[in-house]
């Protein structure tokens, strides 16, 4: 197995999962009752299961010369979704597969790790739900998906970056994701959703439009535009083979995610109109996996943005 993995790989542990519990029967199970903590390294089979990967990790963050805390996320979040109640299906299967650490300010390393770990998850059957980490999440996994699967790989990224800046001497940071990813591929199938006119330079507009990449500004994400959003959408599924969906939580404004590495305080609503994209998008046969990003614990109220992608898992998980 590859030797990076081995170094960054920390497998899953149950003491990570405690909580309230209500009853031992099907109606009252909360997700720390039945979830499973696995090795990845001694996994054969996860037909069908959604599993949880950390990426505790913000050294992206720091070399973009954001505000560092996000490492914290993956913790906070096993915490708020143990006490999640298990509704309809009792007998989905709920796996922690652990965490991908950097260490030493190896991000390119754990990134690679990242890869390894998403594909094994992939080839043996799961449904990877990444925990980030900074947006330097986006590069590793989609090494993996790319070691899965043949086709095109569309990406779906709600946020109020691009994150398409060109690598300085060959280093990763939480904005380079998807320039690196564009390096890999003949064609980049990139939908950014909730983009900012001034969270963005000119030139990552420009090389948006070299790259033939269209996107939709926060501004345009509404109810009002809903059927011109919903054919951009339809559009691009259509040109796709597989679906990778990633959230930056610094796309919603900030009085429903105040704890994240770059706040937008006019960002999108994560209301029904959001809740309805969101959920179309899960629904396609062509989704394979998902990760969140950017939720920083350290500048979070009441754990609001925690329990916000919280919510967004457990309809993953519901879907």
């Amino acid at each position: 197995m590859h030797a990076q993995f081995q170094q960054y790989y920390i497998p899953a542990c149950t003491t990570d999962w405690s909580g309230r519990v209500d009853g031992e029967s099907g109606e009252h199970l909360r997700w720390h009752q039945i979830i499973s903590c696995i090795d990845l390294r001694e996994t054969n089979s996860l037909d069908g299961a959604f599993v949880l990967l950390g990426f505790p990790c913000d050294e992206g963050v720091q070399r973009n010369l954001g505000r560092t805390g996000a490492a914290e996320a993956p913790v906070v979040l096993r915490k708020i979704c143990a006490n999640l109640p298990l509704q309809g299906d009792n007998n989905r299967r709920l796996i922690d597969a652990g965490n991908i650490i950097c260490e030493d300010e190896q991000l390119e390393e754990a990134q690679q790790a990242l890869g390894v770990a998403v594909s094994l998850i992939l080839k043996h059957g799961g449904l990877p739900i990444i925990l980030g980490g900074g947006h330097e999440v986006t590069y590793g996994h989609y090494l993996g998906l790319r070691e899965a699967y043949n086709g095109k790989i569309g990406i779906i990224n709600f946020d109020a970056h691009f994150d398409i800046r060109q690598s300085k001497e060959n280093q990763a940071t939480s904005g380079t994701g998807f320039y690196q990813i564009a390096q890999m591929e003949e064609y980049l199938h990139y939908l950014p959703i909730g983009i900012q006119r001034i969270s963005n330079t000119e030139a990552l507009f420009q090389t948006m439009q070299q790259k033939q990449c269209t996107w939709i500004e926060a501004q345009d994400f509404n109810r009002e535009n809903r059927q011109q959003i919903i054919e951009e959408i339809d559009m691009f599924l259509a040109q796709i083979d597989h679906l990778y969906m990633t959230i930056d939580m610094d796309v919603f404004a900030s009085v429903y995610a105040p704890g994240v590495s770059a706040p937008a305080y006019n960002g999108i609503v994560p209301d029904n109109f959001f809740l309805h994209i969101f959920e179309k998008l899960i629904r396609s046969p062509k989704y394979r996996s998902i990760d969140f990003a950017e939720l920083n614990p350290r500048y979070d109220i009441d754990n609001r943005t925690a329990r916000l992608v919280a919510d967004l898992v457990f309809r993953v998980v519901g879907k």
